[in-house]
């Protein structure tokens, strides 16, 4: 049975996204919020973990995970960023953008366009997220709470934990979450090129 974490969603409780973020790094799932959705995540490198979200979500690999990261700094450890790129994050992250960048070899194969090499990744605006990031000191790989079977992303915590709670490790309750997911922005091309239309405003 999973735990359940009332964390508050502008000044969260540092002791409980301490024990948050152990039971990420000891190879749990958990749903957390973003600044859109609710979303299911574990730290990067967690095949299990991984695997374990795959099935929640029936996903096949072709699937693409978004890595989480806490700041620009991160970013560029995973995704190689050039001047104009990194212009851009900097001025639309954190924010309710992933933005899809060629991946460098510190990321996990498995996470990579096959074909394209790349891997989105995002800064969420939400203090949750930020400070379980903060604490891990690692990205999260993730995707959006979003059930087989649903047309929309959960958005009830205590609704998550009654669906998931055999199937991950950790549900934080920070409120409701929104519906609508981010924003996908390509920038390996000559131009940044908008594939998604979500919660951000994207402009040039």
């Amino acid at each position: 049975m999973s735990q359940y974490f009332a964390i508050h969603p502008e000044n969260p409780q540092p002791r409980l996204l301490a024990r948050a973020a152990e039971i990420i790094a000891g190879g749990g799932v958990v749903v957390y919020p973003t600044d859109t959705t609710y979303a299911l995540g574990c730290q990067i490198g967690e095949k299990s973990a991984l695997d374990r979200i795959r099935q929640i979500r029936r996903l096949d690999k072709g699937h693409h995970f978004t890595l989480t990261c806490r700041d620009l700094s991160a970013i560029a450890v995973y995704a190689r960023v050039d001047d104009a790129s990194f212009r851009l994050l900097k001025r639309c992250t954190p924010g309710p953008f992933t933005f899809l960048l060629p991946a460098t070899r510190e990321v996990p194969r498995r996470l990579v366009h096959e074909k394209k090499k790349t891997i989105g990744i995002r800064i969420p605006d939400h203090p949750v997220a930020l400070g379980l990031l903060e604490m891990l000191e690692v990205p999260m790989m993730t995707t959006t709470m979003l059930l087989p079977g649903d047309d929309v992303p959960m958005t009830d915590p205590e609704d998550i934990r009654e669906r998931l709670e055999h199937a991950v490790d950790l549900v934080i309750d920070s409120g409701n979450g929104g519906l609508v997911p981010t924003t996908v922005v390509d920038l390996t091309g000559p131009a940044p090129e908008v594939v998604r239309e979500g919660a951000g405003r994207f402009e040039l």
